[in-house]
């Protein structure tokens, strides 16, 4: 694998993190996948396009694309040799031969200059250690012209599973589960930082709008409470309270996640997002 920059993020998801989201990878999807065709529509992906998918996880938007671009392909990346290998064994079970995965950090893999007309990423961007330079790396392996669409969570209070797990504030010691500016999930939560960011790598034509999805977090309020102390911020939650008070945090979100459920049992929680997109200049002199 190349060089590797980001140490702290390579170490989390090939360690539970990534453990975690390879084992539940549908559950994952449920989550997120609602952002798919907003996002695939966004990056105007062609049956010969070339497609860069950054943190890919377990490949389904990787897959997506590919089936997008039938004579181009797609290539995933991501960190976690975990969820990489649910990418492939899913692609192949799938029967899709113009997708292929790697593991590396975006922000110092030698990509081909020019080597792809459009980058995605779902919920991949977020823990860049240095944004500016890896969304420059990427902007040099589009093609002059070439667009980057992602999808990021915008502020943490209009997303519904950061109500759910503020429910445990009088249970558990919740902390700030989101610092913008900081690598992790909540980073780029700021549209102006966002444009800042892209404007400094690079990139022209910057829109930033807002797109929300209903998830489905769980079958059940206990399966969705089982399922979301399962996560990371879960996991480190529980692992400072005793027996008793972990029971008492699980029917505590039990309780919460039930006012969530829909008509078929499911549990529903509303993500707010950025959809953002970006070009590279078609002259590569011009820089915003």
């Amino acid at each position: 694998m190349p060089d590797i920059v980001n140490i702290d993020q390579e170490k989390a998801w090939n360690g539970p993190e990534g453990a975690h989201w390879a084992r539940n990878q549908d559950r994952w999807n449920a989550v997120n996948e609602g952002f798919n065709e907003p996002l695939l529509d966004a990056a105007g992906i062609t049956p010969h396009h070339r497609v860069l998918d950054l943190g890919c996880g377990s490949g389904q938007t990787t897959r997506l694309a590919a089936l997008r671009a039938p004579r181009g392909r797609a290539l995933g990346l991501d960190l976690s040799a975990a969820m990489l290998a649910e990418a492939r064994s899913a692609a192949e079970r799938e029967g899709i031969t113009n997708v292929s995965f790697t593991q590396g950090d975006a922000q110092v893999l030698p990509f081909e200059a020019g080597a792809f007309d459009a980058a995605i990423s779902r919920y991949g961007v977020m823990f860049f250690a240095d944004p500016v330079a890896a969304f420059g790396n990427v902007g040099r392996a589009l093609r002059p012209g070439g667009r980057l669409a992602f999808v990021c969570p915008a502020d943490a209070r209009l997303n519904g599973w950061v109500a759910a797990v503020e429910s445990l504030r009088d249970v558990l010691p919740v902390g700030d589960l989101g610092t913008p500016g900081l690598p992790g999930m909540f980073s780029l939560a700021g549209p102006d930082r966002i444009r800042d960011i892209l404007t400094t790598a690079g990139f022209t034509d910057i829109a930033v709008d807002q797109a929300h999805v209903c998830g489905t977090w769980g079958h059940g309020a206990e399966d969705a409470a089982r399922f979301l102390l399962g996560t990371g911020p879960g996991r480190h939650l529980l692992k400072q309270a005793d027996a008793a008070t972990q029971a008492r945090a699980h029917r505590t979100l039990t309780d919460h996640l039930g006012d969530h459920m829909a008509a078929d049992g499911t549990v529903r929680l509303r993500s707010t997002s950025w959809l953002v997109t970006a070009d590279r200049p078609t002259d590569p002199s011009v820089r915003a």
